[in-house]
């Protein structure tokens, strides 16, 4: 199966852009714009929350690392 991921990566991407060519895809992409467009304050707050939630994210994975380090000074 590894040896089919390029040819089907490359068939994929093709198959894209020809449907972004085409006229059904241009009228995709023109209701995007639109869609986009109008409902932009959606897409801020999606993005503050992902914000959020990335900061999140750091703060527990920088707390586990933390955790993780080797404590110094212990006696055996």
């Amino acid at each position: 199966m590894r040896k089919w991921y390029i040819p089907l990566t490359i068939a994929g991407i093709g198959g894209v852009g020809a449907f972004l060519l085409s006229e059904s895809g241009r009228e995709a992409l023109r209701w995007l714009g639109r869609y986009l467009r109008f409902n932009s304050q959606g897409i801020m707050d999606w993005d503050e929350a992902a914000e959020a939630e990335l900061d999140r994210l750091k703060t527990t994975l920088s707390a586990l690392a933390d955790s993780l380090q080797p404590r110094t000074g212990l006696s055996g």
